[in-house]
């Protein structure tokens, strides 16, 4: 049902192919968020357009909205969203400590209250992963504890829940067509990474992801704790950074040996009217833009680039016109999925270090 299989390899930059019930992922992939099973400001025939593959859900959110159940009801989350394709769903674990109102974490797991109402809920590591069996999703994750990255101590409290809980969660999954994948934390401290991607990797889950990062910390110690998790993490199992989503991010994270990833940034970006390219972001509100006839992206073949120009662009955020966000979201997942391909094409021809040295010396900085 689920099987990881690499094509090919270049120093850590791996290609490869991620098969699930529900369709095969060539790796590396970008994922956009749906966190209410909707990829915000466009249709699901639309992402299909762009090239989007994978899609992630919340499972914090939807179990506080509409309810797992109803999902369940539905015929699970793909019927439910209306996508054929693979569907990852996160544990709820990062919401649960930065969204709600009040939490009250102890070894058995976290008591909160809804951010929606304010309803006190309790969420184990039992709970998380029930509910994302209903859900149905492809790819599920073990329940975490995210912390701040700095301080030590949290940060070894965090991890030895996190371990703790990915046992619980392992003896707790019931469904041969979802894979489980564990979470590396330990903030910015090597020791703390290293011994708990030693601890994940021992699971022997049919993936691993890098969580904990994305939250804070410089570039350089994202790159740092990156390299040194998934130097350690299984060769033959997909690695998976969650939360990052920048063109610059993901090249530095393929370098070192990532295979999926995940961020808001494309989409959220959109609705605040700024285009992504591969060199920089543009705010499409700015003057310069009001009689431009070029397309946003004068190398983007999407279609936002093709039919509009960066003026009637630039008028629908202005005006605060819908279409303006979709537009955009168009354009910035495109984007994204088009760099990917490269990513994987020039990993496959055996030339990715010339294509990563090209794409940085184009790079704004």
């Amino acid at each position: 049902m689920f099987d990881f299989k690499l094509l090919a390899t270049e120093n850590r930059a791996r290609a490869g192919l991620l098969r699930t019930p529900h369709g095969t992922l060539h790796t590396p992939v970008f994922a956009p968020v749906g966190t209410q099973a909707s990829v915000k400001a466009v249709t699901p025939e639309q992402l299909s357009s762009v090239g989007t593959s994978l899609v992630l859900a919340n499972t914090y959110h939807l179990y506080l909205r509409p309810g797992f159940d109803v999902v369940r009801d539905q015929g699970g989350l793909h019927n439910f969203m209306h996508w054929s394709g693979p569907i990852l769903t996160d544990s709820g674990g990062f919401q649960v400590f930065s969204l709600s109102k009040k939490n009250d974490i102890d070894d058995e797991g976290v008591t909160f209250q809804s951010h929606i109402d304010g309803s006190t809920h309790r969420f184990t590591p039992e709970v998380a992963i029930d509910v994302q069996n209903n859900l149905g999703a492809d790819i599920i994750m073990a329940f975490d504890q995210c912390p701040e990255p700095y301080n030590r101590e949290t940060n070894e409290r965090a991890m030895a829940r996190t371990h703790d809980w990915a046992l619980r969660c392992k003896s707790a999954h019931r469904r041969t067509d979802q894979a489980l994948f564990g979470i590396v934390q330990g903030g910015v401290f090597p020791d703390l990474r290293t011994e708990s991607a030693r601890f994940i990797a021992g699971l022997d889950l049919p993936g691993n992801a890098i969580g904990g990062l994305s939250v804070g910390e410089t570039k350089k110690e994202l790159q740092a704790m990156t390299k040194l998790v998934a130097d350690i993490l299984p060769t033959g199992k997909p690695r998976y950074l969650m939360g990052v989503g920048s063109p610059a991010e993901l090249v530095s994270a393929v370098s070192n040996g990532v295979d999926m990833f995940d961020c808001v940034l494309p989409t959220r970006l959109a609705r605040n009217s700024a285009a992504m390219t591969r060199r920089k972001q543009m705010n499409m509100k700015q003057a310069v833009y009001a009689n431009d006839n070029r397309p946003v992206d004068i190398d983007c073949g999407c279609y936002c680039c093709t039919n509009f120009s960066r003026a009637y662009i630039r008028h629908l955020c202005k005006s605060k016109e819908i279409l303006g966000a979709t537009l955009l979201t168009i354009h910035n997942l495109h984007m994204l999925h088009d760099m990917m391909k490269d990513i994987r094409d020039a990993i496959i021809a055996g030339d990715f270090g010339s294509w990563k040295q090209a794409f940085e010396d184009s790079k704004v900085l």
